[in-house]
């Protein structure tokens, strides 16, 4: 099983490396859900970590509609990302009516090949999920983080399954929302996931804990 975490800053992607991440997603800013580190931080993690590196391109926090100039700045990022060699990145572009917007996302993701994308945590606020899984496989992502449309992956444990049935073979449903060492054991029971994805954050720093990121390895081992 793949343990994916979330990392604010190089130094906490640095310390989930050594604690045994297998796959580390770079952002910027805890608070807002994550949003597209600086083009220095994007060079200087990648210069740092060894492991599987994605970064998040999510140009502005809040809502996930974006305008001409948001959507090329989230090109550029994508170039760097590939001239960096990182493995991956991570996006989702939604229209006003909360669908996904195919078009836009399936140019991110020509653009980006052939690193892996994942299509981020956008996807929980989809007024029709499975209508949303199809139109996600469609644009070519390989991944989908999500929290079942619930406030933490535990709680959308069973929706999570539901997905992974459907999407069978044509893509990889990642749990990631709260998820922590003391209810992962029962979430991969639910939902029969193969990769999980968490911030392993364990107090009000919001700075990663090496120890939690242990833990959780260990227990989906």
């Amino acid at each position: 099983m793949i343990l994916e975490v979330a990392a604010f800053n190089v130094d906490d992607a640095v310390k989930a490396e050594k604690a045994g991440a297998d796959r580390i997603e770079l952002c910027h800013n805890y608070t807002v859900g994550g949003i597209t580190c600086s083009n220095e931080v994007l060079k200087e993690a990648r210069a740092k970590v060894n492991t599987q590196l994605f970064a998040i391109i999510r140009p502005k926090p809040g809502l996930f509609v974006y305008s001409q100039q948001d959507f090329f700045a989230m090109k550029n990022s994508i170039l760097l990302c590939k001239q960096l060699s990182y493995n991956g990145i991570v996006l989702g572009i939604l229209n006003s009516n909360n669908t996904v917007n195919v078009a836009k996302t399936a140019m991110l993701v020509e653009l980006a090949y052939p690193l892996s994308v994942t299509f981020h945590k956008a996807f929980d606020l989809l007024i029709d999920i499975e209508q949303g899984l199809e139109d996600v496989i469609k644009t070519g992502c390989n991944r989908i983080l999500t929290s079942g449309g619930k406030k933490t992956a535990l709680e959308g444990a069973q929706t999570i399954y539901q997905l992974i049935k459907k999407g069978n073979k044509n893509i990889t449903i990642i749990p990631g929302g709260g998820i922590r060492s003391n209810h992962i054991i029962e979430l991969a029971s639910i939902t029969k996931a193969t990769e999980f994805h968490s911030a392993a954050i364990t107090s009000s720093s919001n700075n990663l804990d090496s120890f939690e990121v242990r833990l959780l390895k260990e227990k989906i081992n």
